[in-house]
C-alpha cells in the first residue's frame, strides 16, 4: 500500500482531530488544550518520546532510533483573534477567536503523519530521526515574540539536520501544491509614527499647525515608495493600515497616527523600506511640525533549501502529477518557520485547500478548507521523511 492509500485510511482521524481543535481555539501562547490533545495522541500512537512546555506551550516528539541523521517537521497550532462566520458544525465555540489560517489542519496533518511513520520505524525499515515540532504563537504574542525563536532557545532544532513544513492554501485548487526555490515568504515589518504639530480651532486653522494636512503628504510619499524609489525588479510592499487622529469636527487635532506593514525578501530592499520610510515621516518637519517613529522588525524573509526543495517537489509530484506543482509563484505573507531556515536547510510546501468555488480567505471569518488535503499533505511529509531517511542511511 502506497502511503498515500495509507494516509486515506487515516482521513477520518485526522477530520476528527482538526475539528476538536476547531472548536476550541486558542491564541499565541496559550494552546494549552491543544498542546494536552497533541501530547495524548503521540502517547496513544506510542513510541514517542515527548517533550512539552516547550518554547512555552509547545509540544516536541521524537521518534526513531540507530543512526542517521535527524528531520524535523513543523506545525504550527494557535488561533486567531476573529469571530467565526462559516455556520460550520465544528465552528468555534469562543466569540473573537477562531482558527483563520488553517493551523488546526496543520495541527492534524502532522499527527496523522507521526501516525504513518511510526508504523515505518516498527517496521524496521527506517533508521534515524523524525522530530515532530507542534509550535505555539506563529501569529505573534502579546510581547511581539513567535513561538519558532523561543522553541529554538529551548533546543527544539538541537541535532536537527533539516526541516520541513506545509501550508495550507484556501486559494489554491484541491489536488495541487506550490514548491518553489529561494524565497517562499516574506520579511514582515511594519511601522508606526506619530505626525505632530500644534493644533487648534478649527474656525483659525492660520494660527496653528495641522498634522492631518502634514500626514496628507505623508502618506502620499509612502505610498510612493514602491513605484519611485524601489528597484522594480525586486518584490516589495508598503501597505498603510491605520490613519487615526481627531475627534471633533471643529477641532484641529495636535497628533495624527499612521502605521503600515513593509513586505520584501531581498535583505538589502528590506533596510531600504525602513530608510524610506523615515524620509517620509521627516516631511513632517519640513511642513513645519514633527515626529515620532517606531520602524518594527518582523519575521525574516523564508528561504526554501533547493535540496530540501527538490526533496519535497519529487514526492508531491509522484502523487499529484508534475503539472500540479506550481513552482513560480510566492506570497508576500510573512511565516515565522523562516526562524528555523535561518538555522537548518528546510523547505515550505504550500498544499492547496480550496472549498469548491467558495471564497474562503485567509485570516477572514469566512476562511475553510477542504478537509481531503488533509491526507495528501500527510503523505508528502511522511514520504519526503522515509525517502530521506532511505537515502542517508
Amino acid at each position: 500500500m502506497s502511503m498515500l492509500d495509507r494516509a486515506h485510511a487515516l482521513a477520518d482521524e485526522m477530520s476528527r482531530l482538526r475539528r476538536e481543535i476547531h472548536k476550541y481555539p486558542e491564541l499565541a501562547f496559550e494552546e494549552v488544550r491543544t498542546a494536552a490533545l497533541v501530547a495524548e495522541t503521540l502517547r496513544e500512537i506510542g513510541g514517542i518520546e515527548i517533550r512539552t512546555q516547550v518554547g512555552k506551550t509547545g509540544v516536541v516528539g521524537d521518534l526513531g532510533f540507530g543512526d542517521g541523521p535527524t528531520i524535523a517537521i513543523r506545525a504550527d497550532m494557535d488561533a486567531l483573534p476573529l469571530t467565526e462566520a462559516t455556520g460550520l458544525d465544528h465552528a468555534s465555540t469562543t466569540a473573537g477567536k477562531m482558527h483563520a489560517c488553517g493551523h488546526d489542519a496543520h495541527t492534524a496533518i502532522l499527527l496523522g503523519v507521526a501516525h504513518l511513520l511510526k508504523q515505518e520505524f516498527a517496521s524496521g525499515q527506517l533508521k534515524g530521526r523524525v522530530r515532530f515540532l507542534f509550535q505555539p504563537a506563529e501569529e505573534l504574542g502579546g510581547d511581539g515574540v513567535s513561538g519558532a525563536p523561543l522553541m529554538m532557545k529551548d533546543g527544539a532544532l538541537e541535532g536537527v539536520d533539516h526541516a520541513i513544513a506545509l501550508h495550507v492554501v484556501s486559494e489554491m485548487p484541491l489536488g495541487q501544491a506550490g514548491m518553489v526555490r529561494g524565497p517562499v515568504t516574506a520579511a514582515g515589518d511594519g511601522f508606526r509614527g506619530i505626525v505632530k504639530a500644534t493644533g487648534g480651532h478649527g474656525a483659525y486653522p492660520h494660527l496653528g499647525g495641522d498634522p492631518i494636512a502634514i500626514a496628507a503628504s505623508v502618506v502620499q510619499a509612502l505610498n510612493a515608495i514602491v513605484s519611485r524609489k524601489m528597484d522594480p525588479m525586486y518584490p516589495a510592499v508598503c501597505s498603510l493600515g491605520v490613519i487615526r487622529g481627531g475627534a471633533a469636527f471643529n477641532v484641529i487635532p495636535a497628533e495624527v497616527e499612521l502605521a503600515g506593514t513593509l513586505r520584501s525578501f531581498d535583505p538589502a530592499i528590506r533596510e531600504q523600506l525602513f530608510a524610506e520610510v523615515e524620509k517620509a515621516f521627516a516631511l513632517a518637519k519640513a511642513m513645519g511640525g514633527d515626529y515620532t517613529l517606531e520602524l518594527q522588525r518582523g519575521y525574516p524573509p523564508g528561504i526554501n533549501d533547493a535540496t530540501v526543495a527538490q526533496w519535497m517537489d519529487d514526492v508531491a509530484s509522484g502523487f499529484l502529477g508534475a503539472d500540479a506543482i506550481d513552482r513560480h509563484t510566492v506570497g508576500m505573507a510573512g511565516e515565522d518557520f523562516a526562524y528555523m531556515q535561518q538555522q537548518v536547510p528546510g523547505a515550505m510546501l504550500m498544499l492547496g485547500a480550496s472549498v469548491g468555488d467558495m471564497n474562503r480567505p485567509h485570516h477572514t471569518p469566512v476562511f475553510d478548507i477542504d478537509e481531503r488535503c488533509m491526507p495528501i499533505g500527510a503523505a508528502i511529509l511522511a514520504e519526503t521523511v522515509r525517502r530521506y531517511l532511505r537515502q542517508h542511511e
